[in-house]
């Protein structure tokens, strides 16, 4: 415990003074002129440096201040990943305010309650297809003096075009930089830097105000595990309403000088890690999930010598990611074999998707399937589990390149408090921990005890090495109704390895048994049949056909076998359609919705226990 603390003071003081407006500044002056962001352009890039940058996050201060926008005061803003979207936060934030991505997947009625809830004073949005989601509840948002528009600005007092908002802060600025200037100053370590939405897996989103003490101590902590090295390459395609993509594309970057290349369309992600060959990588499960489907799609294209040639160097791959684990050695025959395989294939596949460059891969969120890990270390990459909330300001244990354990999220960050309750739950006490939820004071006190312990509501074991695993969700785990405790990740994570299931829910709670509703994996289903001769018109159609049918019966037979007596699925139900976060089945970050596919689909499961 001491040396904890000791590095937590360490990190402390390391720390001491910095707020996001001055690590802007001390970046701009530092590194005038390297490259800070970059939008995708015709067949090339429009790219800002970071003197460039800060010079217009001034004006868009200075734009904010002259609308009246007050020091603690809100700014909401939705839109895809750009570099408007990171200056505009970060104007909010120099001119004193806070910034509050919205998910753009939230329904009308929830930006009214978010807007409401932060206390929205303005609004910066992309377009229409954002401003259709705003206009139905704007008669609700009294207080949202104006919304100003990057794109299709509507007449009328309360919308502003983007560039009329930057000419009236680039005529402030140059009139008078001192105003601005003095709000920068006056923003504080301890002030709310962001208040973020938690997407709502249950229940009215909470917002999670952070200040730039938490957000700073987070980039530290981060900084130390992964030691990556200054100006580094990255993508931005994740939505900044996410913590992760918060802290790794919009905070770290300002420490470590990084050039954040945005990826406005996920469609387009596979283009751009080839252009761009990002130092780091974060996905959540689905994201790498989906890789993986397409890479296996051209891999099944290839002669059946070229697939055995590909699994024999994934093999090495494997076995030597494996044995680079805490604990374990790499011998000289695993080395030997890895290097010989890495020259001659392993290296090329990850030039060609993009990851050649790439020192730091990891996900979170969500369990990561072990089939899908043991992928990438076919490929010799490390796709490692880090673990947090966005009430603890992003991850709070982390796996690291240099020190990790495969299937757990790795160890406490440096100066982070963790211990386990006795009834399982893990706690965490550190300056990483949310101060509360916005004005929730009951939902506060259940976040967070007397003793500064904040309850993550997830059920977790250590063990004897400091290595955490997390096992699921306190409220979600199936309580069977012979009195078994199960949890559904578990099985879910299972079902899924298999290439033809892209969503898995597992269900059972007073029931018997658990059983599953599955659904076809869109990306890797159509080729699969494909090669078998099978014609399909529609995800639907393919869903109904035998043969589908007996490779999903394989899956769960495969799965099953993986799991205790009480665990295993004894029915299941395989659905012709795509869950995602439009069709509501998945929060904007990409986790089931539970509640919602219990509703949605309460014929089907129901019919499962009738058989």
């Amino acid at each position: 415990m001491a040396e904890v603390l000791e590095v937590r003071a360490e990190i402390a003081r390391q720390i001491t003074g910095r707020t996001v407006c001055e690590q802007l500044k001390r970046a701009a002056e530092e590194h005038h002129d390297a490259p800070a962001y970059s939008d995708p352009e015709g067949d090339g890039w429009r790219t800002l440096t970071y003197g460039q940058a800060r010079r217009r996050v001034l004006e868009i201060a200075a734009g904010f201040a002259a609308l009246g926008l007050e020091p603690g005061e809100a700014v909401a803003l939705m839109m895809v990943n750009r570099s408007e979207h990171v200056l505009a936060d970060l104007g909010a934030v120099h001119a004193g305010g806070v910034g509050c991505t919205v998910y753009s997947t939230f329904a009308s009625d929830q930006i009214a309650f978010v807007a409401a809830d932060v206390g929205a004073r303005y609004a910066v949005l992309g377009g229409p297809a954002e401003l259709a989601r705003w206009e139905p509840v704007l008669d609700r948002l009294d207080g949202l003096r104006r919304i100003i528009m990057l794109d299709g600005a509507p007449a009328g007092d309360r919308f502003m075009s983007w560039a009329d908002f930057l000419a009236l802060g680039r005529e402030r600025l140059d009139a008078d930089p001192a105003p601005v200037e003095a709000r920068c100053a006056a923003v504080a370590p301890g002030d709310v830097a962001t208040v973020l939405y938690t997407s709502g897996t249950t229940g009215a989103p909470k917002g999670v105000p952070l200040t730039h003490a938490n957000i700073f101590y987070e980039v530290a902590a981060t900084d130390r595990i992964t030691s990556l090295p200054m100006r580094g390459t990255q993508i931005s395609y994740l939505t900044y309403a996410h913590i992760a993509e918060r802290v790794l594309s919009l905070y770290l970057p300002l420490v470590k000088v990084s050039h954040v290349h945005f990826c406005t369309d996920l469609g387009n992600l596979g283009a751009t890690l080839g252009q761009v060959r990002p130092m780091m990588f974060f996905g959540v499960p689905r994201v790498w999930e989906k890789m993986m489907a397409r890479l296996l799609a051209i891999l099944a294209t290839q002669s059946e010598e070229q697939q055995t040639a590909v699994r024999q160097a994934m093999d090495a791959g494997v076995a030597y990611v494996e044995a680079g684990q805490y604990g374990h050695t790499v011998t000289p025959d695993i080395q030997t074999a890895y290097e010989k395989a890495d020259a001659s294939l392993l290296s090329v596949i990850r030039g060609m998707i993009g990851f050649d460059r790439a020192e730091w891969t990891a996900t979170g969120a969500a369990p990561l399937p072990a089939e899908v890990q043991r992928f990438y270390a076919g490929l010799g990459l490390k796709v490692i589990d880090v673990y947090g909330m966005t009430e603890t300001t992003g991850a709070f244990t982390g796996n690291s390149p240099a020190c990790y354990r495969l299937g757990s999220v790795g160890r406490a960050e440096p100066g982070v408090e963790i211990r386990i309750a006795e009834d399982g739950e893990i706690l965490t006490r550190s300056p990483l921990n949310t101060g509360g939820y916005l004005n929730r004071p009951e939902a506060t006190a259940e976040l967070l005890d007397d003793g500064g312990w904040l309850h993550t509501g997830d059920i977790g074991t250590v063990d004897e090495d400091g290595f955490y695993r997390v096992v699921d969700r306190k409220k979600e785990l199936i309580i069977t109704a012979g009195g078994e405790n199960i949890s559904p990740a578990e099985i879910e994570g299972h079902l899924k390895e298999h290439t033809l299931v892209g969503q898995a829910l597992a269900y059972g709670d007073n029931r018997p048994h658990p059983v599953a509703v599955l659904t076809l994996d869109a990306d890797t289903a159509p080729g699969w049949a494909s090669a078998r001769g099978i014609a399909f018109a529609s995800l639907a159609e393919l869903a109904e056909h035998p043969e589908i049918l007996k490779e999903v019966e394989t899956a769960v037979q495969a799965a099953n076998d993986k799991l205790a007596r009480v665990q295993q699925v004894k029915r299941w139900a395989l659905l012709g359609v795509e869950w995602t976060a439009e069709t509501e089945e998945l929060t904007p970050s990409l986790k089931l919705k539970r509640r919602i596919i219990h509703t949605k689909y309460a014929d089907i499961i129901e019919a499962l226990y009738m058989r």
